[in-house]
């Protein structure tokens, strides 16, 4: 069974959508059959993967209201072992459309059932809301990764979601846990930053992890190129961060078995 992680923060601008793309990608390129799923009506991580907007085309709508499998929503990506289920900004009217629903928390959740065996990990990509979108990538997910910026206004959105997640644990999910806080668009090199690091080392511990994902540019361009940044520009500080970022995750699965997940040198000889 796949491992699902939800990539998740209701604070915008922080990052969720290049990390779940260059997550995604990075388990992927490490050999690592994976899907992603757009959960976000917004849609920029189908339009980060090259997928041109598409009406007509099968969408996480289509899952959540029960119009189409996921096995005949799954689209190809340009990374071999990368496939994604696209989103279209029709999603907006499953908020609406899904509250007088059966089981509408768990609409996604039972339709990745099917293909939870073909992939080893399934990175959901939430929207940037506590909303039932969200809480249905929550239910369907074994675990949550945050991203957030080292701000102390950053701080208070994570203690919502914290409460968030122990509700769902309690109510709907009682397996999800906390798969770690990643720190986004990160400068180091501020006393600001290294206070709230220090800050979220003591409330996270080993949950915040190593790896750290700075600013930087190509991760910023690869979007609007249609790929992630390890195909745009492999050996850009963002895409060897991604690429450590996967790596940290995997182990934390496959400790022992299999090979390391190849190093950004290594991805350019085949990029």
């Amino acid at each position: 069974m796949g491992r699902v992680i939800a990539v998740a923060n209701q604070k915008g601008g922080v990052g969720k959508t290049t990390t779940a793309i260059n997550l995604a990608s990075s388990f992927a390129a490490a050999e690592v059959n994976t899907l992603l799923v757009d959960c976000d009506p917004q849609s920029n991580a189908t339009s980060g993967l090259g997928l041109p907007k598409d009406p007509e085309r099968i969408s996480t709508y289509h899952l959540l209201m029960g119009a189409a499998s996921s096995e005949e929503a799954v689209q190809r990506s340009e990374l071999e072992q990368l496939w994604i289920i696209p989103s279209h900004k029709n999603l907006n009217g499953a908020n609406l459309e899904l509250v007088e629903s059966e089981r509408r928390e768990y609409r996604l959740r039972d339709a990745l059932a099917a293909v939870r065996e073909r992939f080893q990990f399934i990175v959901l990509d939430c929207p940037p809301a506590l909303d039932l979108l969200t809480l249905n990538a929550l239910v369907a997910a074994d675990s949550v990764l945050i991203p957030m910026q080292a701000e102390y206004f950053a701080l208070e959105g994570i203690s919502e979601l914290l409460d968030t997640i122990e509700r769902i644990k309690g109510a709907l999910n009682a397996d999800l846990t906390v798969e770690g806080v990643v720190l986004t668009m990160l400068d180091d090199r501020t006393s600001l930053a290294k206070q709230v690091i220090a800050e979220l080392k003591k409330y996270f511990g080993e949950k915040l992890c190593s790896t750290t994902i700075p600013r930087n540019i190509r991760l910023a361009e690869a979007p609007s190129h249609g790929k992630p940044a390890l195909l745009y520009d492999v050996r850009s500080r963002g895409a060897e961060s991604y690429i450590r970022l996967a790596k940290e995750i995997i182990a934390h699965y496959f400790p022992q078995g299999g090979e390391a997940p190849p190093t950004a040198e290594e991805i350019g000889k085949t990029a």
